[in-house]
């Protein structure tokens, strides 16, 4: 897997797809193709080989409205393709996507938030060395979600 400037083909591939209940909290079925490949946005196509398995973003796309985010840490978020989750590629893909921010970006610490009731992804994310750091409900619709912390160097 390597990471790879996200191409229009790439965003509008994305917007098509759909996790089944309760993960469709990670479609991105309202977001706009053009939005996506904005600079400010943080996007990134996660490639292996040409194929198109995922996505990786850095900054504001990976924060969740209801926390109080601030700039002591680099926002870090991704998906796999839909049908690709729940087979052990997330600790790999989050992996590759931390290393391109490292090189990229140089952060002082990752953060990462996830939805409480996601046990797979906040197992990796743990096992990657973050820690959660706290909890709160989405204003957007109250859900649980958790923020982890990684510090770097």
């Amino acid at each position: 897997m390597h990471i790879a400037p996200l191409t229009p083909e790439h965003a509008r591939e994305l917007c098509t797809w759909r996790y089944p209940a309760p993960y469709d909290v990670y479609d991105l079925a309202d977001a706009d193709p053009e939005t996506l490949l904005r600079p400010e946005t943080g996007m990134h196509a996660l490639l292996e080989g040409h194929r198109l398995v995922g996505f990786r973003s850095f900054g504001p796309d990976g924060q969740v409205p209801g926390w109080q985010y601030d700039a002591t840490a680099l926002d870090t978020g991704g998906g796999l393709r839909p049908e690709l989750t729940g087979r052990g590629l997330g600790r790999q893909a989050i992996t590759v996507g931390l290393e391109f921010g490292r090189q990229r970006f140089a952060p002082p610490a990752f953060r990462m938030t996830v939805a409480s009731f996601n046990a797979r992804a906040l197992r990796v994310v743990e096992s990657l060395g973050f820690e959660r750091v706290g909890r709160f409900a989405a204003a957007a619709d109250g859900r649980s979600f958790e923020v982890l912390v990684r510090p770097e160097g």
